[in-house]
């Protein structure tokens, strides 16, 4: 294979390459220690002044060893783009069955939860939560805000979709985690499901 790519780097044209992002679409198994990692790339090509983007999907045959070490089988090999599906998601509405008051309270509760859930302890999430239904992240999370919650009533319970926004403090980045949830209130409430 090193034999196979000698010539691949050319010099007599003064071209740069950097790759902006790499997106694995696909593993499969391909024998017994071997898999075929389908991935696209997308680079920015410079040549001279002018700058070009360009994206790239390949197959690459991987060998896995009993140790889990990998080795390149097979060079990277032009394969057809992916293309992204014509789907959209139907967007859920509130159920008119769950009064404003209880929407309201269920919206206090869960602002309440998600300013506390990114540091609580697996104690702490006992005050809030039943059972294991959302174990503890331990991350350095602060709170931003519910997005779009959706209610809906299911028997005494209170089903709700919502996105949660938080401020990651060690990369300053923006984190957005969706969630579904149980709700059911008995003295205060408390996620079931």
């Amino acid at each position: 294979m090193q034999a196979l790519n000698v010539d691949t780097i050319r010099t007599d044209i003064p071209t740069s390459s950097t790759v902006l992002d790499v997106l694995i679409w696909d593993v499969a198994q391909s024998g017994t220690d071997e898999f075929i990692a389908t991935y696209e790339v997308d680079q920015q090509i410079k040549e001279g002044e002018q700058t070009t983007n360009v994206k790239a999907t390949y197959t690459v045959k991987v060998h896995v060893d009993a140790d889990g070490d990998m080795v390149i089988v097979q060079n990277p090999t032009l394969a057809p783009a992916i293309e992204k599906s014509d789907f959209e998601p139907k967007i859920p509405e509130t159920d008119a069955s769950v009064d404003a008051d209880t929407v309201n309270d269920a919206t206090a509760f869960l602002e309440t939860f998600f300013k506390l859930y990114p540091t609580a302890t697996e104690k702490e999430l006992t005050y809030y939560v039943s059972g294991n239904v959302l174990e503890p992240i331990g991350r350095d999370y602060l709170y931003s805000e519910l997005v779009t919650p959706i209610f809906t009533k299911d028997g005494d319970n209170v089903k709700v979709k919502v996105a949660v926004k938080f401020l990651d403090n060690q990369t300053k980045a923006t984190q957005v985690s969706q969630y579904e949830l149980v709700l059911h209130k008995d003295s205060n409430w408390k996620i079931v499901g």
